[in-house]
């Protein structure tokens, strides 16, 4: 006989277990199904976090070696523990996704395991080692998250080129890493690695990095790469990669091949949704493989709902979460809203970098007219104390209206910043509104108030 629950999530990533507890909160019956064991999806157990692990963990062994002697410490003898550095790694992403799976429990979700496919729009069957059972459901919310993006000729071999997840676990420090794509996992990746003593090369097919940001900010931030050791290569067209015993050879169209012992790909992600059997449920797809949805994230056919990486728009942790309680908060109450404007974007090498709302290229594009404020972080008591004065904050206001349309950031702690300016556009504030509120000193949040005085022309520091 078939379960039967007022709603079924299907993914327990970031916007599905989010979803399945905030529905929870709001009286259904919920199922949560997820085809790994440990729950927490992408994300948790071989995306954001265990990379964000590495790349403190590598931070901090970069800072010993070549900075303690600026604060007056003298280090010898320093060693990378390889081991125990990818062991604390794995231990930060069990503990956490032991905790999805308490925060579940202490919601009274159902947990299943095993992965889903339509029968109907109301009827899900779910596969696991054990066996079949068939789940009935009022509504469903698809949430499966996305997969590496594959590129023709590159021949993944799970070990010496290989994606984002191998590269969260070499058993040694490449002599010479090539990293294809120069987004925000291949610079991420990238700087763990050469920062633990690789020579790392990013190959990338457009003319700059991180396609989609602020290019001011991208370029400046490709200069401070290049002196920390990352070798770019852009306009490169990758036709091929394959791996023969410990040697890799890399294929750029029109130039030699590249050797190297380590291969990443980091050319973006792709929607999960094959296996779903989503025609059962009459649910369809884009041109991009992601499920059709409206402003409610229904699909056309009723009761089946998407959010996350398998419907349009950037591919966030912190966007699927939103969309997770936006999507449950409608089928409950009959509303919800996000503003897509103040979901911000963070990468975090160093220095970091964070940006929400709109690019001056965007501007440009749709024809506003705007006014820029830029303060950089030399100039900040703060950033001069840390030793991290690379970068800048930069903000856009409406030339008429004077409301913050974006903000840019790179340099220290650009990603706990960015807070603050996302804030101020949900709420529709001005620069001005910015540069009249009171920033404790000496903070670095200070240099997101000076570069919203500079949009007057009257930053006080500078």
């Amino acid at each position: 006989m078939a379960k039967s629950h007022d709603l079924l999530v299907i993914g327990a990533g970031p916007g599905g277990y989010i979803a399945a507890i905030r529905a929870a909160q709001l009286g259904l019956d919920v199922a949560c199904v997820e085809g790994e064991a440990a729950l927490g999806g992408t994300c948790l157990r071989i995306g954001c976090i265990p990379s964000k692990a590495l790349l403190e963990a590598s931070q901090r062994l970069y800072e010993a070696q070549h900075h303690s002697a600026e604060f007056g410490i003298e280090i010898s003898g320093i060693r990378l523990d390889l081991a125990r550095m990818l062991q604390r790694k794995d231990e930060v992403v069990r503990s956490l996704t032991q905790g999805v799976a308490q925060l579940l429990k202490k919601n009274k979700v159902t947990r299943y395991e095993g992965w889903a496919s339509f029968l109907s729009p109301s009827r899900v069957n779910i596969q696991a080692s054990s066996g079949s059972l068939e789940v009935v459901a009022k509504h469903v919310v698809i949430a499966t998250g996305s997969s590496v993006t594959p590129l023709p000729g590159v021949v993944l071999d799970g070990d010496r080129v290989g994606t984002s997840t191998e590269a969260l676990s070499y058993s040694e420090v490449p002599k010479h890493l090539v990293v294809i794509g120069a987004g925000v996992i291949g610079l991420e990746m990238g700087s763990v690695w050469s920062r633990l003593g690789a020579q790392v090369t990013v190959l990338e097919f457009l003319d700059r990095i991180l396609p989609g940001m602020d290019s001011e900010i991208a370029n400046e931030a490709k200069r401070i790469f290049e002196k920390q050791g990352l070798v770019f290569r852009l306009g490169a067209k990758v036709v091929g990669a394959s791996a023969q015993g410990n040697e890799c050879s890399v294929q750029i169209e029109g130039e030699a091949p590249l050797s190297c012992d380590r291969v990443l790909l980091a050319v973006g992600r792709r929607p999960n949704t094959e296996g779903l059997n989503l025609a059962a449920a009459g649910v369809e797809l884009d041109s991009k493989g992601r499920v059709i949805v409206d402003e409610a994230f229904r699909t056309k056919t009723p009761g089946v709902y998407a959010i996350g990486d398998v419907i349009a728009g950037p591919m966030l942790a912190h966007k699927a979460e939103e969309e997770g309680v936006a999507c449950v908060e409608h089928i409950v109450k009959g509303f919800s809203h996000i503003n897509y404007d103040a979901i911000p974007n963070v990468v975090y090498t160093h220095p970091e970098i964070a940006s929400v709302g709109k690019t001056e290229e965007e501007l440009k594009a749709a024809g506003v007219d705007y006014r820029k404020g830029s303060f950089p972080f030399i100039a900040n008591a703060r950033a001069k104390a840390l030793g991290a004065t690379q970068g800048r904050v930069k903000v856009l206001a409406d030339s008429q209206t004077d409301r913050i349309l974006g903000v840019h950031i790179l340099g220290p702690h650009a990603g706990d910043l960015i807070a603050e300016a996302a804030v101020a556009i949900e709420f529709g504030a001005s620069a001005e509104d910015l540069a009249r509120s009171s920033h404790a000193h000496p903070t670095l949040a200070e240099a997101l108030k000076e570069a919203a005085l500079a949009v007057d022309g009257r930053a006080l520091n500078i």
